[in-house]
């Protein structure tokens, strides 16, 4: 299996078990997951060149970095 297809499975997962964490309300730990997953679709977007792959994750990030800035107590 190529690198990308590990990336997407990888980020699937991540993805998956980060909602899964939202709905049990495990916060911090959903961001953490979920973000993880959304890296790593993005990563895929930027090298399969696909637009709308990358900008729905991309976007993603930014959410994130609120997330885990107030964790750490920044925000």
């Amino acid at each position: 299996m190529k690198y990308v297809q590990w990336l997407k499975w990888g980020g699937t997962f991540f993805v998956l078990t980060g909602i899964l964490l939202t709905n049990l309300n495990m916060y911090p730990l959903n961001i953490i997951v979920h973000g993880t997953g959304s890296l790593g679709w993005t990563a895929a977007g930027i090298i399969t060149k696909d637009r709308a792959l990358t900008v729905n994750f991309a976007l993603q990030l930014p959410l994130f970095a609120v997330g885990y800035a107030r964790v750490a107590g920044v925000l």
